[in-house]
Parts: C-alpha cells; structure tokens; sequence
C-alpha cells in the first residue's frame, strides 16, 4: 500500500513538473479576466457608493465567485485544448492547497454580511493576506511567479495593516479602491506579463 502511495505521488509531482509550461499558459488568461472583474467590482462599488458591510461583502464575494467561475471555465478550456483531463491529480492538488485560505476568506466575509459594519478596511486587508496565502501554497505545484506574487499580497497585507494601525496615512483609504488595485489592477499587471513574456518565448 505504501508503495503505491509512493508511486503515486511521484507521478504527480513528475506530472506537475511537466506541466508547469501548461499552468503558465493558462494563468496569463485566467490573471486579465480576474483583474478585469476586480476593477469592475470596484467601479460598481464606487458609482453606486456602496458603503454598508453587506453591501460590501456581497459586492465582492459576487465578484470572487465570478472569477472562481471564469477561471475554472478558462483552464478546462486549456485543458481541452492539450488533450489533458482537467481533474487531475495534479490539478486537485492545486485545488486542495487554494481551498483553506479562501474558505476562511469566504467565512469572513459572510460574518460581515450578517453582524458587521465599518470594518470594510480591515476586512479588505485579511482577504488580500488570505488570498496571498492561498497563492503561496499553490504555488508549490505551479511556476514560482505565483509563489512570489502570494508573497506580495501577504507582505503587502501585514505593512498596511501596521501603516493603518499606527496612522501612517493622513488620508481615508476607500476599501474599493484597495481591492480593485490588489485583485483588479494587481492581476491585470500579471496576466500582461505572463502573455507578453509567453508571446516573446514562442517568437524565438
């Protein structure tokens, strides 16, 4: 049995390797429609001058779900294309690295929904270090850009949280406008990259 088990990882972490070529590709996509929700998300956050916890929460955990929605769409469509099933060993193991993290963030936010008001900021902060730790743990079975793209977000997370606490900005910082450059402004930035450096590796 352990045998097995033994062989059985192996072959998913040789599974991973070989595919890490494959998961790039797929981010660059999967990083621009993320971004674009997030700025949308925001947008609508703040022409429609949403300001209440729920309002708030439902807002963005809308926004998540369609980009959890768009993303999974995007690399079942990638993995059709190689001719590759999209479950996986290797691609539920991704699954189970991200799932803890935004489970928590999810419970968050629905706590919010129901018993808080004018923690929006503080409760922007925890999604985006939760998030980047969901992107760290991914990352050990995807390219290393995603490691260190979790480890902004968490690092990110931590300083602002000590700037607000010991009044470092003299101005109000809207919550919107945080999300939207970390999960809006932030993953554009990314999915650019990952396409322009992508285009320029098969150009050679």
């Amino acid at each position: 049995m352990e045998t097995n088990w033994a062989a059985e990882h192996l072959q998913t972490i040789r599974t991973l390797m070989e595919r890490s070529a494959v998961y790039r590709r797929a981010l660059a996509p999967i990083m621009l429609f993320a971004g674009l929700t997030g700025l949308a998300a925001m947008g609508l956050g703040l022409c429609l001058d949403i300001n209440s916890g729920r309002g708030f929460c439902g807002l963005w955990l809308g926004s998540a779900v369609v980009a959890a929605t768009g993303a999974f769409l995007l690399a079942r469509r990638q993995a059709i294309k190689d001719h590759e099933p999209f479950w996986s060993p290797p691609t539920r193991r991704v699954a189970q690295a991200l799932l803890p993290p935004l489970l928590a963030g999810l419970c968050l936010g629905l706590l919010l929904m129901v018993f808080g008001h004018g923690i929006e900021l503080a409760v922007s902060l925890l999604w985006i270090l939760f998030y980047g730790c969901a992107l760290h743990a991914a990352g050990f079975f995807m390219p290393r850009g995603i490691k260190c793209f979790g480890w902004f977000f968490i690092l990110s997370a931590c300083g602002l949280f000590y700037a607000f606490m010991l009044h470092w900005f003299d101005f109000e910082v809207n919550p919107h406008e945080l999300m939207g450059f970390f999960f809006g402004v932030l993953h554009l930035t990314y999915g650019a990259y990952l396409y322009l450096t992508e285009k320029g590796k098969n150009a050679v």
